[in-house]
């Protein structure tokens, strides 16, 4: 386990370098701000550049941050859940179910600002969808609820492509950016904060739990964990996690895999320290990579799912790598 000293450090750095990371968003972009203009736009809201960074650049950082936090928290949830390191947050079907009920709204012409509330309710259907189908009177069985999530997130997948087959073409291109994971229009909404806020106190509170979780369902069964209700607590928490970040950006990929992953071998497997510093890392990160999409090709700018991707897939392959060696 991480000294106290050591974990008070880790916390207070990745905390500054969160708040450094969505400051500087603020002042790199297409139209990049000296220090002069940066600081006169953050103290001056009706300045020059004031809106500029206070109605686009840091409401868009914010929501990039928050959103990263709550993906590499569920992300660390679900490899619990299912005691696989290859688990993400999508593995259920909740993303599908998501995505299927956004695109329906572009494909109707619904308002762009009704589409987190349209994905939240797919979101919470495809949960109740798979809770009801995998919870047994049995003894929990992660098979089931890993069978039941896949055959889900099959389905939504095939609705998904009809969509997208027969919707109108006017709506393609914003339908794709989502299914790839854009944060061109996303805002902070009160309401994710809080449900971020919360799940993380909640989840800091089982953490001793989990440990005892991560272990086995038997050994923690023979240390008195009521596993049953504590699995199924835990999907539910990871499951809105996952629903309130596709209802801000659309599928963003990797970060739920790569952040848990990476802060897993930084700071070992205490969800005492994994969680916090999981959720501030996961949030820097997708900050850093939607900085990147909106800089790289200004001014034009790529869904920020392209740069995790990329970002994502050669980190994932040195990750298994290291792996492979050390055994």
């Amino acid at each position: 386990m991480m000294p106290t000293a050591q974990r008070r450090l880790l916390f207070l750095l990745l905390a500054l370098l969160s708040a450094a990371s969505v400051l500087a968003a603020a002042a790199i972009g297409s139209v990049s701000l000296g220090w002069d203009q940066w600081w006169s736009a953050l103290t001056g809201p009706a300045s020059e550049f004031g809106e500029l960074v206070w109605r686009l650049r840091l409401p868009r950082a914010a929501a990039a941050w928050t959103v990263g936090a709550l993906l590499s928290l569920s992300g660390c949830l679900m490899q619990v859940l299912l005691r696989n390191p290859l688990a993400d947050p999508y593995i259920l079907g909740v993303s599908g179910g998501a995505s299927f009920a956004a695109l329906c709204g572009m494909s109707a012409g619904v308002a762009a600002a009704l589409s987190p509330a349209l994905a939240w309710a797919g979101a919470l259907l495809s949960i109740l969808i798979v809770f009801s189908l995998a919870r047994g009177e049995g003894p929990w069985s992660g098979t089931r609820l890993l069978l039941t999530g896949v055959v889900t997130a099959s389905g939504w997948a095939a609705l998904i492509s009809l969509l997208l087959t027969l919707g109108p073409d006017g709506s393609l291109r914003g339908m794709l950016f989502w299914l790839i994971g854009d944060l061109s229009y996303a805002h902070l909404p009160w309401w994710a904060l809080f449900i971020l806020i919360a799940i993380f106190i909640i989840c800091f509170g089982m953490a001793r739990s989990l440990n005892v979780l991560a272990m086995g369902e038997t050994t923690a069964r023979l240390l008195g964990e009521p596993t049953r209700k504590l699995l199924w607590a835990v999907y539910l928490l990871a499951s809105v996690l996952t629903a309130t970040a596709v209802s801000i950006a659309g599928n963003i990929g990797f970060v739920g895999l790569i952040v848990p992953h990476l802060m897993r071998l930084l700071v070992g497997s205490d969800h005492r320290v994994l969680l916090p510093a999981s959720a501030m890392f996961g949030g820097l990160f997708l900050v850093f990579s939607d900085t990147l999409a909106r800089t790289v090709l200004a001014p034009r700018q790529l869904p920020v799912g392209v740069v995790t991707a990329l970002l994502g897939v050669p980190l994932f392959l040195l990750l298994l790598n290291r792996a492979r060696v050390k055994q």
